[in-house]
C-alpha cells in the first residue's frame, strides 16, 4: 500500500484550499473535508496523496485550540501520512488571545511526542519571504516588512506589528525559536541547528531556491525529528518541489478549462482593500452589489438572512450574477461594533453562507465564491459540504483556486466553489470566474 505523503490541518477554510491548490500543481491528488469525515466519505477519495482538514483556529481562543485541536491531530496522526502539516496564513497574522499560531504547536507536540517543530513560512509564489527570521510580504507591487505592510500592520483583529517572527511566537509560547538562515542551509548546519533545537525551527525561504533546499531538509530530517510541522502553504511548495525532484510525485498537473456560466453567487464579509477593488471591478463589468450591514447579520441573523436572501433571490431571477457585501472601502468597515458582540463575526460568515445557499439550490447554480478568510470557514459551514478537490488553480493569483465540493446532497454535489482570502486575487476575480477561464 502507497504511503500517504502529508496530512494537514489548515487554520482556516481559505488556507486550507491554499494547501490543496499547492499540492495538486505538483501532481499530487489532494482532499479537503470540511470535517473529519465518515468512514464511506474517505473511502470515496481511498488513494489519494494528501488529506486535509479545513478548519476554524486562526479565529478561535487557545482555550478552544486546548479543548478541539487534540481531536484533529490525532485524527491526522492516525492516517500515518510521511509528513504532518498545521496550516497558517502565509502572513502569520495570530496574537496571543486569538489565532495563536504557539499554542496550537504545544498542542500538536503533546499529541505527537515530538520535541522540535520546524516551521516554514516563506512562500514566494505568494510574494511572502522570510529573512533572517523576518517576515516580508508584497502588495501593489511593492514588498514590505510585515509590520509596515500597508494591510496586515493593521489588521482588524491580528495587526502585525513584528516583523521577526520568533518575537513574534514569543508572545504566544515559551517554546524557544532556533534558526535556520538562508545562508546557512547545508546538512551540517541545519543538523546543528536540529540537535540542539527543544522548540521550535525556523526556516528562511527567501526565493525558489532556498524553498527547494528547505523541502529537501525536511526530508532529509523528517525520521529523527517527527512527521509534525507548521507553517504557510510554503510547507506544501517546499515539499512538493522536493518530493518532484525525488519522483515521488509527477511535479505538474492539467485541468480542464473553466467554461463561462451565466450567472455566479459572490458573498463577501473581507475588508480588505484588495477585496474592495476585486468588488468595485465586479460591479463595473455586469454583478449586482448587494450591501449587507454586518451588524444587523450579527444582531438579527434571522431576519437579516430572510430579508437579503429574498432580495439576492429577485435579482438572479432577473438573470443577474449577485454580489452580496459587508464592507466596501474603508469607511464601510464595521470592525469595531461588530467586534463588541459576542459571537458577531461568526455569525455574519454564517448569514452569508446561508444566503449564498438560498441562491445556490433556488436556481441550481454551478459556481459560487466565498470571500474573506474568517468569513468562507463560516459561510462554508452554512453548506452541506464535507470535501473539497481543486477544479481548477488560478495559477495567476494562487492561494484561490476553484474547487469542487462533494455532498450528499445533489443540489451541492459537484458545485464548483472558489473561496479567498481578503489579500488574494487580482481585480478581476470575480469577474474571470464568471466569465471561465483557459487550461
Amino acid at each position: 500500500m502507497r504511503l500517504m505523503l502529508l496530512s494537514y490541518y489548515g487554520d482556516d477554510f481559505t488556507g486550507s484550499t491554499d494547501v490543496m491548490e499547492s499540492l495538486a500543481l505538483h501532481g499530487a491528488g489532494t482532499v479537503l473535508f470540511t470535517r473529519i469525515p465518515t468512514a464511506a466519505e474517505q473511502a470515496r477519495f481511498a488513494g489519494f496523496d494528501a488529506v486535509g482538514i479545513a478548519g476554524t483556529s486562526r479565529s478561535q481562543t487557545p482555550e478552544w485550540m486546548d479543548e478541539h485541536l487534540p481531536r484533529y491531530f490525532t485524527w491526522l496522526k492516525q492516517l500515518g501520512a510521511r509528513f504532518c502539516h498545521y496550516k497558517v496564513c502565509s502572513t502569520f497574522d495570530s496574537a496571543p488571545h486569538v489565532g495563536s499560531i504557539g499554542r496550537a504547536i504545544e498542542v500538536a507536540r503533546r499529541v505527537f511526542g515530538q520535541q522540535v517543530t520546524p516551521l516554514v513560512v516563506g512562500a514566494p509564489q505568494l510574494k511572502r519571504y522570510t529573512a533572517f527570521g523576518h517576515l516580508f510580504a508584497g502588495y501593489q507591487g511593492q514588498t514590505y516588512r510585515i509590520d509596515r505592510h500597508p494591510v496586515m500592520s493593521r489588521h482588524p483583529v491580528t495587526p502585525m506589528d513584528e516583523a521577526d517572527l520568533r518575537l513574534h511566537l514569543a508572545r504566544q509560547t515559551p517554546l524557544p525559536v532556533d534558526l535556520v538562515p538562508a545562508n546557512a542551509l547545508g546538512d551540517a548546519a541545519v543538523d546543528a541547528v536540529i540537535a540542539a533545537a527543544k522548540g521550535i525551527v525556523l526556516f528562511d525561504v527567501l526565493d525558489l531556491a532556498t524553498q527547494l533546499e528547505t523541502g529537501r531538509q525536511l526530508m532529509r530530517i523528517s525520521d529523527r525529528v517527527g512527521p509534525f510541522v507548521a507553517g504557510s502553504s510554503g510547507v506544501n511548495y517546499a515539499l512538493a518541489k522536493a518530493l518532484a525532484v525525488a519522483g515521488d510525485i509527477p511535479g505538474r498537473a492539467s485541468f480542464p478549462a473553466l467554461p463561462k456560466v451565466d450567472r455566479i453567487i459572490a458573498v463577501s464579509g473581507s475588508c480588505s482593500p484588495t477585496t474592495a477593488r476585486q468588488i468595485h471591478h465586479a460591479l463595473a463589468n455586469g454583478f449586482t452589489g448587494l450591501h449587507a450591514d454586518p451588524l444587523d447579520l450579527a444582531r438579527n441573523p434571522d431576519e437579516a438572512v430572510a430579508r437579503l436572501s429574498t432580495e439576492a433571490k429577485q435579482l438572479m431571477g432577473e438573470g443577474r450574477s449577485v454580489l452580496v457585501y459587508t464592507a466596501l472601502d474603508a469607511e464601510t468597515d464595521r470592525g469595531g461594533p461588530l467586534d463588541a458582540i459576542h459571537g458577531g463575526r461568526h455569525r455574519v460568515g454564517q448569514g452569508l453562507g446561508r444566503i449564498a445557499r438560498t441562491c445556490i439550490e433556488g436556481f441550481g447554480l454551478k459556481r459560487a465564491i466565498l470571500a474573506g478568510g474568517d468569513t468562507s470557514s463560516h459561510a462554508l459551514g452554512e453548506l452541506d459540504v464535507f470535501a473539497l478537490t481543486t477544479r481548477f488553480p488560478l495559477v495567476a493569483t494562487p492561494g484561490s483556486p476553484l474547487c469542487a465540493a462533494a455532498s450528499a446532497d445533489p443540489k451541492l454535489d459537484g458545485l464548483e466553489i472558489a473561496m479567498k482570502g481578503g489579500q488574494v486575487g487580482g481585480d478581476d476575480y470575480f469577474v474571470a470566474l464568471r466569465d471561465g477561464l483557459a487550461a
